[in-house]
């Protein structure tokens, strides 16, 4: 008798959590998948200190197959799922595809982007989603403080000096809090001509920052911001973005070259078109993490819509807390359904959150306990090197090394800009030349985090993601299933058979051009002629070269 077949799709912290206990349960009783674009788990919580050059990058990553015994992992996007025959079909890295049979499927896909409908955002604008993301931002501060510094023109210095964070978050409030640290210390060894200091700006529609924590620790966070420098806006959002800045939804005009997106995320979009219900677009599970008249799947983490049991009628959070939780009681539930153990019901409280601000800085709440100061700076690194699958040992040495030593400002050139747009559907991969998107990240979404009110006033949310709504679309020979490959009518105001920056189907591009016509807030209006079919463009992030895939961030973090 075969062994029973489960596929995980998605390593973030419901899927790898959830394949590490299937793992230990099992024992050679079932034959276990992974299926994920990385061979890595990535801590997103600690991707900020990445960017700001205070961890190295492979830090904040644990391999897969060497934290997995037991488990097989094939590197790829799901990209069509049939419910019926029970299989899963994926694109592998370098464009080949493959089908994988499953008896259990757990969906643990997490998030991507969310993106509003803002003019010029998509095309200015970065996410903060994903280890390439981190690593094009840490280049391009770097390369706008050493231009600045090189600048005679006292505006471009002050464009170039400019930093605007969208979403006051945890995401974006540590983006600013540790990206002000960063700039300023390379402009204290190397000062500006025009005596500038560079200027971080945090913008949000919330009345105050992070808006999920308590008042107090919200105060906290804000006032250490501002002693910093950060200079902290909220009830504003951006209105519009071009190349030279970004106008603000009380009618100021900000000059900037960069400008950080960190309004929240999605649930990944796999799960839109599978034909079953939904909750504001996650797919709607009973407390057992089971799809309710599908015994064979299971979800978990950003995707699922889990009953908070301690409080009726609401479900549990996108965060990663609760995703990492989500893995262990899916895992026992998956090997029960398999004979292996007893059910459990999903049911957590929060535990507290911590906010690190960079230096010795923090804000957290541990058991209720609101703390601030270096006491909580002690308590937040102290959680992260415990939450941590791995490379704990490293990730204080380097923190160490921080604490006595300066930081290296140097651009690695490892990512362009056009290879990390804020559409990007796959924010743990970086674009590659010749190869176009399956999907793209659409407007919308269900993260209370996200820019909600600019959102609503422009027309409500997607259509699909209504609570208690189904899903958009079925596979169109009827089965159930879903698929990440669009289809449907082309775009209004793009003739048919064209291709768009989201990757739509149609005319196809040269070879070695990157998919869509996105360009960074850094680079020139115009992008210039075609490069040859051997080289993909040029532009400042990066001397002129072949691009290699540089396997950015690890799994998305369902958080």
């Amino acid at each position: 008798m075969s062994r029973p077949r489960i596929v995980i799709v998605g390593a973030g912290f419901a899927g790898y959590r959830t394949a590490r206990t299937l793992s230990r349960l099992t024992r050679h009783q079932a034959d276990i998948t992974l299926l994920n674009p990385t061979d890595y788990f990535l801590y997103l919580p600690l991707l900020p200190q990445v960017a700001a050059g205070v961890l190295e990058p492979r830090r904040v990553t644990v391999s897969l197959s060497g934290s997995l015994p037991r488990v097989r992992l094939v590197l790829g996007e799901a990209e069509d799922i049939d419910l019926d025959a029970h299989t899963v079909r994926y694109t592998g890295p370098e464009g080949g595809g493959g089908t994988l049979s499953f008896d259990r499927l757990v969906l643990a896909a997490g998030s991507v982007n969310k993106l509003l409908p803002i003019p010029g955002v998509a095309e200015h604008a970065h996410g903060f989603r994903g280890l390439p993301e981190a690593l094009y931002l840490r280049d391009h501060v770097t390369r706008q403080v050493e231009l600045a510094a090189a600048a005679e023109d006292r505006r471009e210095c002050a464009a170039r000096c400019t930093f605007v964070v969208v979403g006051a978050g945890y995401t974006g409030t540590e983006v600013a809090a540790h990206g002000q640290m960063y700039t300023d210390a390379q402009v204290r060894r190397h000062p500006m001509r025009t005596g500038m200091r560079p200027r971080w700006m945090l913008l949000d529609v919330a009345p105050r920052v992070l808006p999920e924590m308590d008042e107090r620790l919200s105060r906290t966070a804000e006032r250490v911001l501002r002693q910093r420098g950060v200079d902290v806006r909220m009830g504003l959002s951006v209105k519009e973005a071009t190349h030279d800045g970004v106008l603000l939804t009380d009618g100021t005009s900000v000059d900037t070259r960069t400008l950080v997106w960190c309004v929240g995320v999605r649930p990944d979009p796999l799960v839109e078109s599978l034909g079953l219900p939904m909750e504001r677009g996650r797919l709607l599970v009973d407390p057992h993490l089971q799809v309710p008249g599908r015994p064979e799947l299971f979800a978990c983490g950003d995707v699922a819509a889990v009953p908070d049991l301690d409080r009726p009628g609401q479900y549990t959070p996108m965060t990663a807390q609760h995703a990492w939780r989500h893995g262990k009681v899916c895992a026992r539930n998956v090997a029960a359904s398999l004979g292996i153990g007893e059910r459990r019901v999903y049911r957590h409280r929060d535990l507290g959150f911590v906010v690190d601000l960079g230096g010795a800085k923090a804000a957290a709440n541990p058991l209720g306990v609101p703390l601030s100061g270096p006491a909580a700076g002690a308590v937040t690194r102290g959680y992260h090197l415990a939450a941590m699958p791995g490379n704990r040992v490293r990730v204080a040495a380097d923190w160490l090394l921080d604490a006595v030593l300066p930081r290296q400002a140097v651009q690695l050139g490892l990512v362009r800009s056009w290879s990390v747009p804020l559409e990007s559907a796959s924010p743990e991969v970086a674009r590659v030349p010749g190869r176009t998107e399956a999907r793209s990240a659409e407007p919308g979404g269900a993260d209370g985090r996200a820019d909600t009110a600019a959102w609503n006033q422009a027309g409500g949310e997607a259509a699909g993601n209504q609570p208690g709504g189904e899903a958009r679309a079925k596979r169109p020979d009827g089965k159930a299933g879903g698929s990440r490959s669009p289809g449907g009518p082309p775009k209004k105001g793009r003739p048919p058979g064209t291709a768009g920056a989201s990757g739509e189907p149609g005319r196809p591009r040269p070879a070695g051009a990157p998919p869509g016509p996105v360009r960074s807030a850094d680079m020139p209006p115009d992008p210039g002629p075609e490069p040859p079919a051997d080289q993909p463009p040029a532009g400042p992030d990066i001397a002129p070269g072949p691009v290699r895939r540089t396997d950015g961030r690890a799994v998305e973090g369902d958080s």
